[in-house]
């Protein structure tokens, strides 16, 4: 089913598949598996088999049902490119995609060299914005060169959680770049320096950055409730889009 999102730079999520399996530290605490325990006790149809992984033909569809142009977050609660989705159903999924040129699609994976070898192959549509986690420098910073060999219109990388410092970036053919901190009680912290630091590069670079949140730490080093540590960045927001980089 699609669902209105909280998420800062989405609209939609749209799951043709729920469930994973954590694969590098940015796993460690992942809400989506909490939500799924969660939906799973309420007997939410979807999510009778917890987060195991699970293909939901039934919501293929989904999104040839809405006319209004809609941004979608494509499995928020999985991997598109997980192991034990077979090919021929990422097929479909962008068939649906292909069909639907009036949406955007955002499509985010850990699994960077199945995505590349996915694609080897076939086209990505126009409307279907490919992006990596980078949540550090051993498992996410060697995704964002497998992005590259993909030719979609829009590459984007999602830097949350942002555990360490990443260093010097090669943003080459990058579009886009999402960065925030983890939340949760037990959310690990994020430097302002890390952050600073990646916009810095994104400015010299060209590319859009967007900052998502602080997380379960504060810019001051200090851990609270997110909501009370916000999404400001040297007292303004930033909401960049590709495309759209300058902001008033």
């Amino acid at each position: 089913m699609t669902t209105t999102s909280k998420i800062e730079w989405t609209e939609q999520t749209w799951n043709p598949t729920v469930g994973c399996t954590k694969i590098s530290p940015g796993c460690k605490h992942c809400y989506a598996e909490l939500m799924a325990q969660r939906l799973q006790a309420m007997g939410t149809h979807g999510y009778e088999n917890g987060f195991k992984l699970t293909l939901l033909p039934s919501r293929l569809q989904e999104p040839l049902q809405r006319k209004k142009k809609t941004v979608y977050f494509v499995n928020s609660m999985s991997d598109v490119f997980h192991e034990d989705v077979p090919f021929e159903y990422i097929d479909q999924i962008f068939e649906s995609i292909a069909k639907t040129p009036q949406h955007t699609y955002q499509i985010l994976t850990k699994r960077a060299d199945r995505m590349a070898q996915y694609f080897i192959n076939r086209p990505v549509p126009d409307n279907a914005w490919l992006g990596v986690s980078v949540e550090d420098r051993e498992y996410g910073v060697p995704r964002i060169a497998l992005l590259r060999q993909v030719s979609a219109k829009i590459r984007f990388l999602s830097v949350e959680p942002l555990l360490e410092d990443l260093g010097d970036l090669d943003l080459t053919d990058i579009h886009w770049v999402i960065v925030g901190g983890e939340s949760g009680s037990k959310a690990r912290p994020m430097q302002k320096e890390w952050v600073e630091d990646i916009r810095i590069q994104c400015e010299e670079a060209n590319v859009a950055f967007f900052f998502k949140q602080w997380g379960g730490w504060g810019a001051d080093g200090k851990k609270r409730a997110k909501r009370y540590n916000g999404r400001e960045l040297n007292g303004r927001t930033w909401d960049q889009m590709p495309g759209l980089n300058q902001q008033p």
